[in-house]
């Protein structure tokens, strides 16, 4: 089990993520987190009450650069729907 400030590592401010819905809101988190960890950091930290979690983990694409075989960084992201309430980012994590 993680620290709850170790868990979320920043809000996904995109347009697709951010039109899913009243409610619903895309983290991306450390790549140990698990879904118990990210509802009891969202929770902890936004003081509202989550319904579900569900977790996508994207995996590195492969690039060339000047002849160089190499890879762009996986990521971990966590959708989080809320059961009440709603978190608004202008302080940040």
């Amino acid at each position: 089990m993680i620290s709850i400030y170790d868990c979320l590592i920043a809000p996904v401010m995109t347009e697709k993520s951010m039109n899913k819905g009243e409610g619903v809101y895309t983290f991306r988190v450390n790549p140990s987190a698990t879904k118990f960890d990210v509802r009891r950091a969202v929770e902890e930290i936004f003081k509202v009450k989550v319904a579900s979690v569900n977790i996508l983990n994207r995996t590195g694409k492969k690039k060339v650069f000047r002849g160089r075989f190499g890879r762009t960084e996986a990521k971990k992201f966590a959708i989080v729907k809320l059961s009440e309430g709603s978190i608004k980012f202008e302080g940040g994590l």
